[in-house]
């Protein structure tokens, strides 16, 4: 900046001035052009004609002719007035409000945020232990004569090294279901969860989101509960019931995107969604092996009725902690209050009570975010939902040790989505990176990396160690999208998150309907080369969703999630 620069802003020339008040300091970008003074303002982009200050908006940037200086930031302008705003547009970054707001912001220590956060990770272990406990659980529940007699395999690895220790119960019952029948009860779960969605993310937006949640969990414990007893009765009643669990968990993230678009500043969103969202892992890391503890040391039916135990807590402390908005928590500073509506007041749409169905409908971007969920739960549940068989039919390892070591690909999973949240804002914040620039990088290394590995893990034969580490970084990997497409819905609509994300999670269940299905059947001898085209399959899908996403994806607020009554549908 020259000595020029500086008599130009303290004429006003550079310090945007409309009226006394109102008053905007340009950040520093390359992006478009403004002409200012304090008396008149105009803005041209290109080969534009000049818009008059009376009705402006997107991004300007203040020059010096004489050293070339340029700052510039976001902003909207009505009548004279100019407010900044909280998302960035797809050329420029989102810019962190300053003093003109008044709004500070408000600790992230003992704050309600990242109090909810806690507990909706809690939350979301809970929905995750009740959902792949019958993976490890289904290995002790079948039986193994019948089943080692009808495996004709000359391809899988031999009886692994230190045999197991024998099991000190052998109290309950097992069943002699074949691979077919296997695979529709791994997918059953999926077919219920998928019936409530868009539901879900309807009425938690219409009536709140809190109790939606609350007693969608509650419902997934129950039936839980009950899966010891629907399998005694048959495979028809366990499938029953893993539907009705499915039911129940499929309100479960459309009610918590909704809480978040009232909870999460745009500058925290991926820190609190990730610590959120941490818990999906957790509950996955955890529940594992010591799935595969309690059926060595108890039975099979102890991993519901302990999990279901668990589930209950969480209902207690949700029921009594967690309130639908800010504004709503009777026990919330003010100054968090304040800081929470100051930052989201610019993003939510004025009529959130019409849904913009047609705009929805036709949105490329959420079409974007459609195709890159459905590619990355095509490998997420092949292997949530398979890699305990995996690692028993092929591999050899124990119900002990199958559990463990299934549980290390989401290890390094939880810590890359944790780290991934806290660089992704940092990036967006001090860096000023497009959200959309964030979004699409953070995708493309969170699928692609787990398409190359999971393909390699087909060709380590029987190296052990070898195999469970390629499929320990192919699902660790996976972790850094939890800040890239997965909480783009945020980005692109705050007002309708849970319902965009209802939808995406709609097509993104199939996977795990019908993923289990067509492995099981490709795999019925358990070779190698059985597996490793369902693990092409399952690579191949995931690259596509990556460069679809690439192509297509947004950072910004989408128009018609602002003023979506203009949109008439």
């Amino acid at each position: 900046m020259c000595v020029h620069c500086f008599l130009m802003m303290s004429k006003g020339w550079l310090l945007v001035t409309f009226e006394p008040g109102s008053w905007f300091t340009a950040w520093r970008s390359m992006s478009l052009s403004i002409t200012a003074s304090p008396s008149a303002v105009t803005m041209r982009t290109g080969d534009k004609e000049p818009l008059p200050h009376s009705n402006i908006g997107g991004y300007i940037i203040a020059s010096c002719d004489v050293c070339g200086f340029r700052c510039g930031g976001a902003f909207s302008g009505d009548r004279g007035n100019m407010e900044r705003c909280g998302s960035d547009t797809d050329d420029t970054p989102l810019l962190p409000r300053r003093n003109e707001d008044k709004v500070q912001r408000a600790p992230a220590c003992c704050s309600s945020r990242y109090g909810l956060a806690l507990l909706s990770s809690f939350g979301f272990f809970v929905v995750y232990s009740l959902r792949v406990n019958l993976s490890v659980a289904m290995v002790d529940m079948l039986n193994t004569t019948r089943q080692s007699s009808t495996n004709h395999s000359g391809s899988v690895c031999p009886a692994h090294a230190n045999p197991p220790r024998p099991k000190r119960n052998h109290t309950a019952g097992v069943y002699d279901w074949d691979s077919a029948t296997q695979g529709w009860i791994l997918g059953s779960f999926f077919y219920g969860y998928i019936l409530t969605q868009i539901p879900g993310g309807y009425l938690a937006g219409r009536y709140g989101p809190k109790w939606l949640m609350g007693f969608g969990i509650l419902g997934t414990v129950v039936f839980t509960l009950l899966t010891p007893a629907a399998a005694d009765l048959g495979a028809g009643y366990l499938i029953a019931v893993r539907v009705l669990e499915g039911i129940g968990e499929g309100v479960t993230f459309p009610s918590m995107y909704t809480m978040w678009a009232a909870w999460a500043p745009p500058l925290e969103r991926s820190r609190l969604l990730t610590i959120s969202y941490i818990g999906a892992q957790l509950g996955t890391v955890i529940s594992l092996p010591l799935s595969g503890e309690i059926c060595f040391y108890l039975d099979w039916t102890y991993v519901f009725y302990v999990f279901g135990a668990v589930g209950l807590v969480w209902f207690v402390l949700w029921s009594f902690l967690v309130f639908d908005s800010p504004n709503t928590h009777p026990r919330i500073s003010e100054q968090e209050r304040l800081y929470i509506t100051g930052s989201l007041k610019n993003e939510l749409s004025t009529s959130a009570g019409h849904i913009p169905w047609r705009a929805i409908a036709t949105s490329t971007p959420l079409w974007a975010i459609v195709v890159a969920h459905f590619s990355y739960n095509w490998t997420f549940y092949t292997l949530l939902t398979l890699l305990p068989t995996y690692m028993n039919d092929v591999l050899g390892f124990s119900i002990q040790q199958n559990g463990l070591l299934s549980a290390l690909p989401y290890v390094g999973c939880a810590v890359l989505a944790v780290v991934s949240g806290q660089l992704a804002d940092y990036l967006r914040e001090t860096c000023l990176y497009r959200t959309v620039t964030v979004r699409k990088s953070f995708s493309l290394a969170g699928m692609i990396g787990p398409a190359v590995f999971l393909v390699a893990a087909g060709y380590t034969g029987c190296n052990y160690t070898l195999a469970v580490t390629f499929l320990t970084v192919s699902s660790a990997l996976g972790g850094i999208s939890a800040s890239g497409f997965n909480i783009n819905h945020l980005d692109i609509a705050p007002s309708y998150a849970g319902i965009l994300l209802g939808i995406t999670n709609t097509f993104a269940t199939i996977p795990g309907m019908v993923g289990p299905v067509i492995a099981r059947a490709l795999t019925r001898q358990n070779t190698m080369e059985e597996w490793q085209s369902v693990f092409y399959i399952a690579a191949a899908i995931n690259a596509f969703g990556a460069a679809f996403y690439a192509l297509f994806g947004r950072g910004s607020v989408q128009p018609w999630a602002v003023h979506a009554a203009s949109h008439g549908d």
